[in-house]
């Protein structure tokens, strides 16, 4: 079963060649960084239509590269949600008429499902059966116990900002620039982690559930603790080092709160895997203290499947289509929708 792949949820067109036989064939990306790199953040009517521009040219692109043509699709699966609505609508209207017009299946994907299985496309990777998932992106930051594949049980979640949201936030603050993530851990290698301590949120309490918001605050509180009295902290620039050293000491409050999250989730559930997928996912130092201090095998995928991907959208409808499953004609999508409850309107099982 041969399926395309089509990702579209937010700033990146993403599609990919994937089948159930011999793997991923190809995948080709845009990244839309430059587009939105003047405004801090990403502007989802400049997003949809640079998607719409970008689609048609890189399907052909990949078929190009695969040697592979439309005829020998077999199916077609999108992201369907969540994500910007009108993002989400080029992708699955593309995919949809696509579909439709070769006479074959379209499935609609959860884009976090996505995240989750993307370390599982490579077949040399097995993780067994129930393992913990952790999903940390600009969108989302949750616990997820993976019974089995469509199985998933929610155990924890941030209750306000997500992790990559707070990333990108205090980078912004640091005066680092868009995207905050990769940024603010390059600033981080060069700062001294004991000249700051910052709190692990939520962590002196039971529980699963993660909040970043205040680590935001206490990060401004920091950066204008720096600067001299009556000083504007949007107009005055801290030193490479103040910046530097503030950014060491958030980062190590976010990967340690997650590391401490992440013992909690494996002990109450009794399972010795941890997945972990999103954007977040390939902070070095994240990865690093989970298999240092975790009583666990930690899998994740490679750096550039953790970010969005067309080949992870493939991956799953793959899996999906193979199983009788396909989306009734039609563009449902879906800007909020729990990993917990995978139905999708106009859903049909085979």
């Amino acid at each position: 079963m041969l399926v395309l792949g089509i990702e579209t949820s937010c700033d990146e067109t993403g599609v990919a060649l994937f089948d159930r036989d011999r793997g991923l064939l190809g995948d080709v990306l845009h990244s839309q960084v430059d587009l939105h790199a003047d405004y801090g953040g990403v502007v989802p009517e400049l997003a949809s239509r640079d998607h719409i521009r970008k689609i048609i040219p890189l399907v052909r692109q990949l078929l190009a590269e695969c040697d592979t043509k439309l005829t020998d699709l077999d199916g077609v699966a999108y992201t369907a949600g969540p994500g910007l609505i009108g993002a989400l609508m080029v992708g699955a209207g593309f995919g949809q008429s696509l579909a439709w017009s070769l006479g074959i299946p379209a499935i609609g994907i959860h884009h976090m499902e996505g995240h989750l299985l993307a370390p599982l496309m490579d077949p040399a990777i097995e993780v067994p059966l129930p393992f913990v998932a952790l999903l940390v992106s600009g969108g989302h930051t949750q616990l997820i116990k993976v019974s089995a594949i469509g199985d998933y049980q929610l155990l924890g979640e941030s209750l306000d900002d997500a992790a990559g949201e707070a990333f990108d936030k205090a980078a912004k603050m640091l005066g680092l620039g868009f995207p905050g993530g990769p940024l603010l851990a390059r600033c981080a290698e060069t700062g001294d982690p004991r000249r700051f301590h910052f709190p692990r949120p939520m962590t002196d309490r039971p529980g699963l559930d993660f909040s970043f918001s205040g680590l935001k605050t206490f990060t401004l509180n920091t950066i204008r603790q720096q600067l001299p009295p009556g000083c504007d902290p949007d107009q005055t620039s801290l030193s490479i080092q103040d910046q530097a050293d503030i950014a060491r000491a958030f980062e190590e409050a976010v990967v340690d709160t997650m590391v401490i999250k992440c013992r909690r989730a494996l002990e109450a559930t009794g399972v010795t895997h941890l997945v972990m997928a999103g954007g977040v996912s390939a902070n070095s130092r994240l990865r690093e203290r989970l298999a240092a201090r975790l009583d666990a095998t930690v899998v994740y995928p490679p750096a550039k499947y953790c970010t969005d991907n067309g080949a992870m959208i493939a991956h799953v409808g793959a899996l999906r289509l193979h199983a009788g499953e396909r989306s009734a004609l039609g563009v449902a999508v879906r800007a909020r929708w729990p990993l917990t409850d995978l139905r999708v309107p106009g859903q049909q099982h085979g």
